[in-house]
């Protein structure tokens, strides 16, 4: 498991099936990254969109299709957009932009 974050680290996003074998250690690895300031975004893999972690559209999707990022430059340079729910500006402009 250590080797996976110490892989994060050097790259720009960690799917959630990374850091673990199972569901729990999943769980308590990323929970140490948010709480390290290492993650601040959550991602959804097959639609390429990133938010917030508190955002009630990221919370319903399976673990194998999230995604982390440390910040919102990383998951731009990605290919990932705003969600549309929790950064709706951010969103619009995207939107304007296509």
């Amino acid at each position: 498991m250590a080797s996976n974050l110490v892989l994060y680290l050097k790259r720009q996003m960690l799917n959630h099936v990374d850091p673990g074998r199972t569901e729990e250690e999943r769980k308590k690895a990323v929970r140490s990254l948010i709480r390290a300031g290492e993650i601040r975004l959550g991602g959804y893999r097959k639609g390429r969109i990133y938010g917030s972690l508190s955002c009630s559209s990221g919370k319903r999707m399976k673990s194998e299709n999230r995604v982390f990022f440390r910040s919102e430059e990383d998951a731009i340079r990605e290919g990932y957009r705003p969600c549309g729910t929790c950064l709706p500006e951010k969103y619009k402009i995207w939107k304007a932009g296509r």
